[in-house]
């Protein structure tokens, strides 16, 4: 279903796993797409064939989610080469584990300075064209830690939670604006985060979870897919939970 035909996206952090997954997902739905990322530029050009090849306008800009100034320049450059930003998806984020007792004050920053500040930092950026044109939709990027908390991520559980009170908040002051914003919450799912866990874990991971797998990024994809299609014209401050019943 071609829900989003003729829109435009911009996705943050789109190279990878769940980023990865949301790029394809909303060019196969007809929204062109524009992403950004950090590293691998020859990884955004081969996401972005992919894309092309669904008959949608691609391009990847690089860009440090937790800069203000670069954030705002690639958001005016989207802007000048695809026209206005409808549909947002804050997806960019990082993690660097440790117990809060042996966690550094730069591990703490960096991960608040990408995954909460890098929110403010694009949707700051991308809210005012969304105003003045009368629509719009915002999904953010939040995590099963952010609901339960992690032993070992008192940074990425707070930038998370964080998360969700600024989507809630930001759905309370734009309902009336026709612009929605809403969540997803992953759990565990197969990226290369999760790819770093032992073994031991990932069977713990598992066996608590009621469906006894791991999610699939293509899962949190059609999820984010649907918050930003009319389909969901009646659904803003959710916190959708995709997490194989995990945390109910």
């Amino acid at each position: 279903m071609k829900d989003l035909q003729g829109k435009v996206s911009f996705v943050t952090g789109g190279t990878r796993g769940i980023g990865r997954a949301i790029v394809l997902a909303l060019a196969e739905a007809g929204s062109d797409v524009a992403f950004t990322y950090v590293h691998h530029p020859e990884l955004a050009e081969e996401i972005c064939r992919a894309a092309r090849e669904k008959g949608v306008r691609c391009k990847s800009y690089r860009d440090d989610a937790a800069s203000a100034e670069e954030t705002e320049r690639v958001v005016k450059e989207v802007i000048a080469e695809f026209g206005p930003i409808q549909i947002l998806v804050n997806n960019a984020g990082i993690t660097r584990d440790k117990s809060f007792l042996k966690m550094t004050r730069e591990m703490w920053d960096e991960v608040i300075n990408v995954n909460l500040d890098g929110l403010f930092n694009s949707t700051h950026t991308v809210l005012p064209g969304m105003v003045e044109s009368g629509w719009g939709r915002i999904v953010n990027l939040a995590s099963i830690v952010g609901q339960t908390g992690n032993f070992g991520q008192a940074n990425y559980a707070a930038s998370k939670a964080g998360a969700i009170a600024f989507t809630e908040t930001l759905a309370r002051e734009l309902a009336r604006k026709n612009i929605t914003v809403n969540a997803v919450a992953p759990g565990f799912i197969e990226t290369d985060m999760t790819k770093d866990l032992p073994d031991t874990a990932v069977t713990q991971v598992k066996s608590m979870t009621p469906m006894g797998r791991l999610g699939k990024p293509e899962e949190i994809a059609e999820a984010v897919v649907f918050l930003a299609s009319p389909r969901a014209s009646y659904i803003t401050g959710q916190v959708l939970a995709v997490n194989g019943g995990l945390y109910m």
